[in-house]
């Protein structure tokens, strides 16, 4: 691997972080909005697998 000094270490940074295309304030609020709908539907859907298979189980154990 070639190695560089540190300037142009420093130039191609800056070059590459000219490059980045930084969301804008509102594409970010969607994004969230979406996440928070997604993490509350997620949270739901698990709860009711959870609580199925615990009745599930709760049931097997008092067969025994």
């Amino acid at each position: 691997m070639a190695k560089i000094n540190p300037g142009e270490f420093m130039r191609q940074v800056q070059a590459e972080a000219r490059k980045v295309v930084w969301p804008t304030r509102q594409e970010t609020t969607t994004t969230a909005i979406f996440v928070g709908i997604m993490m509350l539907v997620l949270a739901l859907f698990f709860l009711g697998v959870d609580t199925v298979f615990g009745a599930i189980v709760s049931w097997l154990l008092s067969l025994a």
